[in-house]
């Protein structure tokens, strides 16, 4: 792998990683935004430009993470297969626990004082639905919620990584002796998967897959193919996007053609969006790689993944609640609040990378050294 190919997976990874603060910052109405997700609130500049770039535009970066991942892997699949589970157990799993544990205890301390108690409460986002105080849903619940349903519910695409990692040899005989069944296949799954069985994403099987043969048949990453036009890439990136996020305000909600028509746009959006910022992007690359805080930001990524969520829908519903009385205050808390976690994560990081380095090395399963 060139040197220029390692800049460019660290920069999307850093890249697709801080977006999530976007994704995942949105103040709808709709706490949950899936790919076939529509809007029952009134079309304004401030929920179409949130659904348009938390829906929409930014929804690239795990499919584009997945491929990544599926390369790198295949190119150290050299190594013993034991071996490689134990790195990636130590990689994956033991944050996973951790902050999944972390994203409890945060949310428990903040229970226990009415006025932040009811910030929790309002911001709603346990992934079973039961928002009441940790002490009343009990020991069960709250062990349930630690290794399957994470209040930190980002660390999914770290537990379905670690399948795919465990699974890689049998991944790796189907990309290569069938690929040609395989892929079709494992596209289909992407394109038609709404909902995922525990611990494997239909949706990420496929990139997942293409980063491994991408890797084993030795294609350029850094050549643009003869057949691919960027500006056509780009105007169905973007277009596809716009077009499906007037259609998520304007179709019948929660109907089956809604549905369809929602997920086909937005799956053509993502493809096109991987496309357009992998092969659109290296000037913009170029000029981060001249700038001496991207590289030491970059290196938090990880850590900015983990910390985020809960911390940043929490900051949000407070925002939100706190700044009604200010004009375009939705849009504003959209625009700030994210920047603001994200600040906030990297400096933590950076303060426990320099001051207590073995506990960071640990919440990051050794990353940074």
């Amino acid at each position: 792998m060139t040197r220029s190919l390692s800049q460019k997976f660290r920069f999307f990874t850093f890249v697709c990683i801080a977006l999530l603060a976007y994704v995942h910052g949105y103040n709808l109405e709709n706490g949950y935004l899936a790919p076939f997700s529509s809007v029952e609130e009134p079309l304004t500049i401030t929920t179409f430009f949130e659904y348009f770039v938390a829906n929409g535009l930014l929804r690239f970066r795990i499919p584009m993470l997945f491929m990544i991942s599926g390369y790198l892997y295949a190119t150290y699949d050299h190594r013993p297969y034991l071996q490689q589970v134990k790195n990636r157990f130590r990689t994956l799993l033991i944050p996973y626990f951790v902050w999944s544990a972390l994203g409890l205890l945060f949310t428990f301390l903040l229970q226990q004082f009415p006025y932040t108690a009811n910030v929790v409460h309002e911001a709603g986002i346990d992934q079973f639905g039961d928002n009441r105080p940790y002490a009343e849903i009990g020991w069960a619940g709250i062990v349930e919620r630690w290794l399957l349903a994470p209040i930190a519910y980002q660390l999914w695409f770290i537990l379905a990584l670690f399948f795919f990692n465990l699974a890689y040899p049998v991944i790796r005989w189907f990309v290569l002796k069938v690929p040609y069944i395989w892929l079709p296949f494992t596209f289909l799954l992407f394109f038609v998967s709404v909902i995922n069985v525990p611990f494997i994403d239909f949706r990420g099987l496929f990139f997942f897959s293409l980063g491994i043969w991408i890797q084993k048949r030795n294609f350029s990453l850094e050549k643009e193919p003869q057949w691919f036009s960027l500006g056509l890439a780009m105007i169905v990136f973007v277009g596809f996007s716009f077009v499906k996020t007037f259609m998520a305000f304007e179709l019948e909600p929660d109907t089956t053609k809604t549905w369809i028509v929602l997920i086909i746009m937005h799956q053509i959006a993502v493809l096109a969006g991987i496309m357009s910022m992998w092969f659109g992007a290296d000037r913009v690359i170029k000029w981060f790689l001249s700038k001496q805080w991207y590289h030491t930001t970059s290196s938090y990524s990880f850590f900015v993944f983990g910390m985020h969520v809960p911390l940043l829908p929490y900051m949000m519903q407070w925002a939100v609640m706190n700044t009604t009385a200010i004009p375009n205050y939705r849009l504003l808390c959209y625009l700030f609040v994210p920047f603001v976690t994200l600040s906030i994560c990297i400096g933590t990081g950076m303060l426990l990378h320099r001051f207590v380095p073995k506990l960071y090395g640990f919440l990051t399963g050794g990353r940074g050294f």
